[in-house]
């Protein structure tokens, strides 16, 4: 099964300050992602998207469908994201695999989940459902995370890998999330990446986090550090070159310093690609 179009290169999470200069000077990117809610209105924004998909592979990264809550994905938000995708058919559509809503409130988070056989089952009805909407596969992403519920049946690739096996997504393995978990959390991140399909995994994500009194925090706000740069070498090792992307969200540098980062992860993977 293709989950994705997008070529194993890195490519850059395109925001709003770099919008301009991209278009203008088209730097070669390799693919661009943006987050799909952004561009639910229309208007100059999606005008603007529509002209980046024509100059680069594009992959939509979702932020709040919130498919892992016990409510069943907003029929609003859904509709929304199937035409964002009937539009400009991007190489790649991913989500989280996350909570932020229930019958009654939305939170703007990306909350747990419990990795429970009664979890999973509501979740893998979520995503059939969004697929079936969207007539594609997608792909959805791994956590960081600071608590642990009690009682999980499963570790989150075993999680994953089912949830694969039932409902035919795919998996974006988000290299830094899991980094940050074996930290803060003493995650065995051998046995989640054992556990995950290898086949299944379309996508990679690195950023950097924050250190805030001895906790890493996922905040997408600096350079991808040394330890999440050793730990994507033997990721791409052990699984070979994967699409990968650089984001950074918050105190957003120039462009060059993302071109930058990318360029690194290209390095790795076209070392890689050598030994293949």
């Amino acid at each position: 099964m293709s989950y994705t179009s997008l070529p194993s290169v890195c490519g850059i999470g395109l925001r709003a300050p770099h919008y301009r200069e991209a278009l203008d000077t088209a730097p070669p990117l390799g693919w661009v992602e943006v987050h799909s809610e952004n561009f639910f209105d229309g208007g100059s924004p999606l005008a603007m998207l529509r002209r980046v998909a024509e100059t680069w592979p594009l992959s939509l990264h979702g932020v709040g469908l919130g498919l892992g809550s016990a409510a069943r994905p907003d029929a609003g938000h859904l509709a929304s994201l199937k035409r964002l995708v009937d539009e400009l058919q991007p190489a790649a559509v991913s989500e989280h695999l996350s909570f932020n809503h229930s019958a009654q409130r939305y939170v703007n988070d990306l909350l747990p989940i419990p990795y429970t056989r009664a979890a999973l089952d509501t979740i893998a009805g979520h995503v059939a459902q969004t697929q079936d909407a969207l007539r594609r596969p997608i792909l959805l992403e791994n956590l960081s995370s600071y608590v642990e519920f009690p009682g999980n049946e499963m570790n989150e690739g075993e999680f994953l890998a089912e949830l694969a096996r039932q409902t035919g997504c795919g998996i974006l393995l988000d290299v830094n999330n899991l980094y940050v978990n074996r930290i803060n959390l003493g995650t065995d991140t051998d046995a989640v990446l054992a556990a995950l399909p290898v086949e299944a995994i379309g996508e990679i994500h690195l950023a950097g986090y924050s250190e805030r009194e001895g906790l890493l925090v996922d905040t997408h706000s600096q350079p991808v550090h040394d330890g999440v740069w050793q730990f994507y070498r033997e990721v791409i090792a052990r699984i070979g070159p994967r699409p990968t992307l650089i984001e950074w969200d918050l105190e957003i540098p120039p462009l060059a310093v993302l071109r930058g980062e990318a360029a690194k992860a290209q390095a790795i993977l076209e070392s890689r690609h050598e030994l293949a």
